[in-house]
């Protein structure tokens, strides 16, 4: 699916905002694509997948200025997983611009809970989905809200960091302090696991790993080892001038060498300047390679661009 459907006649102030989500890339494909994006601009103009197809509504009494931004990967392995984002996203649409952390963390988690409930009878496993969201308040500095493996990275022209932790059995490990940060990392940034420890409408294997607990289980500084503990899933994320952040879900990394791929991100999006140029190249990239995408997944990502210079990450402190 090209670029420019989903963003076509949406405003972001001074956000530059492109998206897109595909079925993925390669010889072998997903039947369906069960990926979401949510994205409701300034004005409350809101698009978003039903049926695979892009739709648009604008929202009544939306807070003007405020945004929201959002990725879902729906848990096809459950059954219903293009069902499940669907029923997220259409509570994500039905959520009034919440104004703090405490705010939205309280509605999604209601949210999560009745889902639950709307889903009890349908057969097999539990269906679920991941859902990385920005929340940007007019006024204030964004909210992000986190469950599952879906990422939020932040790229400048020296590195492409997660600003996320992956919901999954390493972390689990980790947090139980059976796993280190080096062999953390292999895992979760090295290797392409699809397996899930949390998911939204799903529940959690944090709390304890020998069931399904039904609510969401934050990660925070409580709970995460040290080396962890600034990533926690809710907390206000200032966006750095001249920086680019990419929501996306792991069908992008689904390959031999995930650190490797993510690791050519700032040199792909180098001497590139708007969102959707450099949405477009990196897309380009995934497709020029597809015999090292092992695993056929969707993908969908919505790519931001701040205005402004980029910090000199070499500089010494106080140049």
């Amino acid at each position: 699916m090209p670029i420019s459907p989903f963003i076509a006649g949406l405003r972001f102030g001074a956000l530059d905002v492109a998206a897109c989500s595909r079925l993925g890339a390669g010889p072998r494909l997903r039947a369906e694509n069960q990926d979401n994006l949510l994205l409701i601009d300034v004005d409350g103009n809101a698009a978003w997948l039903q049926d695979q197809a892009v739709q648009r509504r604008l929202l009544p009494g939306w807070r003007p200025g405020h945004a929201r931004l959002a990725v879902l990967d729906g848990m096809g392995g459950h059954g219903h997983g293009r069902e499940a984002a669907e029923a997220v996203v259409a509570g994500l649409l039905a959520l009034p611009p919440c104004t703090t952390g405490a705010e939205l963390a309280r509605r999604l988690d209601a949210l999560h809970a009745d889902l639950q409930r709307h889903f009890a009878d349908t057969p097999g496993p539990r269906p679920g989905t991941t859902l990385t969201l920005l929340e940007v308040r007019a006024d204030d500095t964004p909210l992000l809200y986190h469950v599952g493996d879906s990422r939020l990275y932040e790229i400048t022209p020296a590195r492409a960091a997660p600003l996320t932790v992956d919901h999954v059995p390493a972390t689990a490990y980790a947090m139980a302090g059976l796993l280190g940060d080096a062999d953390w990392w292999r895992q979760v940034h090295g290797e392409h696991r699809p397996q899930i420890a949390q998911a939204f409408l799903l529940g959690n294997a944090f709390a304890d790993p020998a069931r399904l607990n039904d609510p969401l289980f934050e990660l925070s500084p409580l709970n995460l080892p040290s080396w962890l503990s600034h990533l926690a899933d809710r907390r206000p994320l200032e966006l750095r001038a001249g920086s680019t952040y990419l929501l996306a879900t792991d069908g992008l990394w689904s390959c031999s060498d995930p650190h490797g791929w993510v690791a050519q991100w700032p040199q792909l999006l180098a001497g590139t300047t708007d969102a959707a140029t450099m949405l477009h190249a990196l897309l380009a990239a995934y497709d020029a390679h597809p015999a090292a995408f092992f695993y056929p997944d969707n993908v969908s990502a919505i790519l931001v661009r701040v205005p402004g210079a980029a910090r000199d990450e070499t500089a010494l402190p106080g140049v």
